[in-house]
């Protein structure tokens, strides 16, 4: 199955991961600073005649709109996702999961994958309805997170949080509501940050299937955090605490 990859983190990354999966490459000509310079050096030294100049009206045929950076590449799919109990399965060490309840837009599921790859997460988990899917925008919000993240897709969430916990994972929900605070939490076991909707929230059955509820303290006038920040906020502390060990 091939996709579609924008800008120039996405199609880096899978440049270093699997440059074989790149099956066209295409760039724009007239963009000649120096982000585009490195980017050729490097493609043309790995892609040679799979790389290709296009105008933007052919780059904007390709991506659907005008931002892709001037870079486009059609690629085969990476097989990075694997079920849940592979996944765990293939952790050395103690699991850090992220659990997203019904994040439906591209640009946020993008943005938690590559905070969840830069807090050392080991695989993020979504539903398979209600949630958005990797596409071209993700892989470009992701910066190459995308390529490298396993993200399960779970046909019933709540089952697969049963899962989780018969597996040893401890599930740490977020609730604005919650009477402890994400740093009232020792994170260093093996445990599942579970995020809501921004707005809604965690579906009812998500909240119950928690072991755990914790807010995000706010003292702004702000109620709540883009999910994203939330998911960086929490994960981040996590990986504070392991450190300490």
């Amino acid at each position: 199955m091939k996709q579609i990859m924008l800008g120039f983190h996405a199609i880096q990354a899978r440049l270093r991961l699997d440059p074989d999966s790149l099956k066209a490459v295409y760039f724009d000509p007239a963009r000649r600073d120096r982000r585009m310079g490195d980017f050729l050096k490097q493609a043309e030294s790995i892609l040679g005649d799979r790389l290709h100049s296009a105008d933007s009206e052919r780059l904007h045929k390709l991506a659907g709109h005008d931002r892709h950076q001037g870079v486009v590449a059609l690629a085969e799919k990476m097989t990075v996702a694997r079920t849940l109990a592979e996944l765990v399965d293939g952790i050395e060490g103690k699991p850090l999961l992220l659990v997203l309840d019904g994040v439906t837009d591209p640009h946020n599921l993008g943005a938690c994958l590559r905070v969840a790859d830069g807090a050392g997460v080991h695989g993020v988990v979504v539903p398979k309805d209600r949630s958005a899917h990797i596409n071209a925008t993700v892989s470009k919000v992701s910066s190459g997170a995308s390529e490298v993240m396993p993200l399960i897709t779970v046909t019933n969430l709540a089952r697969s949080m049963r899962e989780m916990q018969e597996l040893g994972i401890w599930l740490i929900g977020t609730d604005d509501q919650a009477e402890k605070s994400i740093y009232d939490l020792d994170l260093t076991g093996p445990i599942a940050i579970v995020m809501g909707a921004e707005g809604e929230g965690m579906r009812r059955l998500t909240r119950e299937h928690c072991d755990q509820l914790v807010r995000i303290p706010m003292h702004g006038v702000v109620e709540s955090l883009n999910v994203s920040v939330a998911s960086g906020v929490c994960l981040y502390e996590a990986l504070r605490q392991r450190s300490l060990k």
